[in-house]
C-alpha cells in the first residue's frame, strides 16, 4: 500500500482546505494546506525504515492543529 493512502489528514485549521502530505527530497515529510499554504513542521527520517514513521508524525502534528499560518501576524 502507498504511504499516501495510509495516512488520514484533517482539513486545515485556518481555512478548512485540504491538507497535502509532501516529501522533501528524500529526507523529511510535512503537510501543507492546498488552499492557504499553512504548513506543519518538517519530520525528518534517515532511512527507508523510518520513512513511514516520519510521515505519520507529520500527519499527527497537522491533525492536532500545530501548523504555521503563512499570513503575517499583527
Amino acid at each position: 500500500m502507498d504511504i499516501y493512502d495510509e495516512i488520514e489528514l484533517f482539513d486545515c485549521p485556518y481555512c478548512g482546505g485540504p491538507g497535502v502530505l509532501e516529501e522533501e527530497h528524500g529526507w523529511s515529510f510535512y503537510v501543507v494546506c492546498a488552499d492557504c499554504g499553512a504548513q506543519s513542521g518538517f519530520c525528518e527520517y534517515k532511512g527507508e525504515e523510518d520513512r513511514l514513521e516520519a510521515a505519520q508524525k507529520a500527519a499527527y502534528t497537522w491533525n492536532l492543529g500545530k501548523v504555521r499560518n503563512p499570513k503575517p501576524s499583527d
